[in-house]
């Protein structure tokens, strides 16, 4: 009798182009086709399930049947490598921007990893945002001299899509329109509490929130922002991200004396 390996096993349930693989056998036939197929229908059923259950918005974009079979190719091509799907699906977007069949739906991939970073925001840890009442006492040199802890469960997207408008459209958030000014958005997600939030970013908030969370001064973050968008209200952008609860601490100059 063959000698099966775990690879050719998996690879078998993975792709139902490829043969019952040799040396598998059970009581009532020497090669069960029908008993493997079932067991092939389950797992990649399971599997195509655990993704359109990460990205119910992308899903909803495309339709359950392109989806189902765009997800099949991708486990196809990147099967889990864990009995842990709580992350599977990570790389789903740079799979997806490359599809061929998906290619003229460009903002697909951003939404979908607008989708990863809730799921990420949903399981971080938890951690009591930054009281804006912390900035009170500061004096103006201090203020130019913060650097901000970002909170566990925040993070920042950009896009050339306006892909926040869309995951809001399709999640429910807003109603469906024509978006006549078709011009990309910065995202922030974060959840202060119990709730994941995404917050459209004013112009600069992206750049000026990236700042921030890489490590940068309070006036070193303004001045990217600055670049990026000549427009910036600082203040309305740092009022924002202390609302939606961005941060978890700071630190001043003079906590490194």
């Amino acid at each position: 009798m063959a000698t099966i390996t775990q690879e050719q096993f998996a690879a078998a349930l993975r792709d139902s182009a490829l043969p019952v693989p040799e040396g598998i056998a059970a009581w009532n036939a020497a090669r069960p086709l029908r008993r493997f197929g079932v067991y092939r229908n389950n797992v990649v059923s399971g599997l195509i399930g655990a993704v359109a259950s990460r990205f119910p918005v992308a899903e909803k974009i495309v339709g359950e049947e392109f989806f189902a079979g765009m997800a099949y190719e991708f486990i196809c091509l990147h099967p889990p490598r864990s009995p842990l799907l709580l992350s599977y699906g990570d790389g789903f977007a740079d799979f997806v921007e490359a599809f061929e069949p998906a290619r003229e739906i460009a903002y697909l991939a951003d939404v979908i990893r607008l989708e990863v970073a809730r799921g990420r925001a949903y399981h971080a840890a938890d951690a009591t945002p930054l009281a804006a009442d912390r900035l009170a006492p500061l004096d103006e040199g201090q203020l130019a001299s913060l650097v901000f802890t970002p909170h566990p469960s925040a993070s920042i997207l950009r896009s050339v899509h306006p892909m926040v408008t869309i995951w809001a459209m399709n999640a429910g958030e807003m109603a469906f329109a024509p978006i006549d000014d078709w011009h990309g958005e910065g995202a922030l997600i974060v959840r202060p509490q119990m709730i994941v939030e995404i917050h459209r970013l004013p112009p600069g908030g992206a750049a000026f929130l990236e700042a921030l969370f890489s490590g940068s001064t309070l006036a070193a973050a303004a001045g990217a922002a600055f670049a990026a968008a000549p427009d910036f209200d600082l203040s309305a952008n740092l009022a924002g991200a202390l609302q939606a609860g961005a941060f978890s601490d700071l630190s001043t100059g003079d906590d490194h004396e």
